[in-house]
């Protein structure tokens, strides 16, 4: 992408730094004929905008992307027996670090893309163990909030059988992500080369990346989340804030749409309307059928789920988004984006984490071309 909201002398110390990235402080003020003081200050600049990455002058790399959404705290306390309303129930309880946001931007990392995460977290021991996870994945948490609220916490109570039955979601933190946030990492967001919204973003936050990411021509993708919060995305849909990709799944689709989607033809109605409203890729998720993408000049194409054996649905969605996003950046078309990223899925179910810890770009590779062989084989 060029960059074209670098100064002229932040430009000059990038192509110094392309030269030579061991260069010196001191050899980069003498070159641009400045102080010292000056240059850490150019230095300091160009990492906010994320041509930088941390110490050492390391440039960014090309097919980078940033990520803005939800980073807390999963908890989930299941019982040994048959549930008992009202009173204490013998179980265990786990946590993990999580968040869709945070969740998409360690897939992304662990595929091997350059990933920046805009999120908020408290100062907290939660806040500590989120960001020293995600910071371990190589996820880049320079432009992370730390908040006054708690980190965000998302605690589920199971029955023995695995079935819900109630959860509590606290997100005051990333709640305070508004447009005012958002905008303070407009240099970020311009210079990315894809960028992924969370849908637990409030609606004011959506629209004022959606708005920065339209300025600078960068392709989005919109995770909805949830049934209620895809329907508060209806409001920020607008031609004039393109997305380039939408991934509700059915009931989503529908929320957002107020249109039934039970048969094929009602997805297909209801993605084109999602596309007269700038959506330009409606990537709807059927759950083991596998998946539906609608492009607005009217193509549509299926793609199968790939076989595996299901230990955790969770983090699924999260996985595809990532690795549809890497496999973008690496140069795939759509069609073999997606089915990368069923390739990702497929592996993600396979484990206990949410985000598959030795997820890598070869793995999924492997797992592909394993399902093109059962193919190949069966026909």
């Amino acid at each position: 992408m060029i960059v074209s909201v670098l100064t002229e002398t932040e430009r000059a110390v990038v192509t110094l730094l392309r030269a030579d990235p061991l260069i010196s402080t001191g050899e980069l003020a003498e070159r641009l004929g400045t102080s010292r003081d000056a240059v850490r200050v150019h230095l300091s600049n160009l990492g906010k905008k994320g041509v930088i990455l941390g110490r050492g002058y390391v440039l960014r790399r090309s097919g980078a992307a940033v990520v803005i959404g939800g980073a807390n705290l999963d908890i989930k306390a299941q019982s040994a027996a048959a549930a008992v309303a009202a009173t204490s129930n013998p179980g265990s309880v786990t946590s993990s670090v999580g968040g869709v946001g945070r969740n998409i931007a360690e897939n992304l990392a662990r595929l091997g893309t350059t990933t920046h995460l805009v999120a908020a977290i408290g100062d907290d021991p939660f806040g500590e163990r989120v960001l020293s996870a995600t910071r371990a994945a190589g996820v880049h948490l320079d432009h992370v909030h730390r908040s006054t609220a708690p980190t965000g916490t998302y605690t589920a109570v199971l029955d023995h059988d695995g079935e819900l039955v109630i959860a509590v979601s606290a997100m005051r933190a990333t709640e305070e992500l508004d447009a005012a946030k958002i905008l303070s990492h407009r240099d970020l967001v311009t210079h990315a080369d894809h960028l992924v919204l969370d849908g637990n973003l409030r609606a004011e936050a959506i629209v004022a990346a959606l708005d920065v990411a339209a300025t600078a021509d960068v392709p989005v993708l919109l995770e909805p989340v949830s049934d209620a919060k895809a329907a508060r995305l209806a409001e920020v849909l607008d031609p004039d804030r393109p997305i380039a990709v939408l991934t509700p799944n059915r009931s989503e689709l529908a929320a957002m749409t107020q249109r039934p989607t039970r048969t094929d033809r009602q997805l297909r109605a209801a993605a084109a309307d999602l596309h007269e409203r700038g959506v330009s890729l409606v990537w709807a998720r059927l759950g083991e059928r596998g998946s539906l993408v609608s492009r607005a000049d009217g193509d549509v194409t299926e793609h199968a789920a790939l076989p595996g054996e299901v230990v955790d649905v969770t983090g699924a969605g999260d996985s595809m988004a990532g690795a549809y996003v890497h496999a973008r950046l690496a140069g795939r078309d759509v069609d073999d984006a997606v089915a990368f990223a069923g390739a990702a899925a497929a592996l993600t179910v396979e484990h206990t984490a949410a985000v598959r810890p030795d997820l890598t770009d070869a793995s999924v590779e492997a797992r592909l071309a394993s399902a093109l062989d059962d193919s190949t084989r069966t026909t």
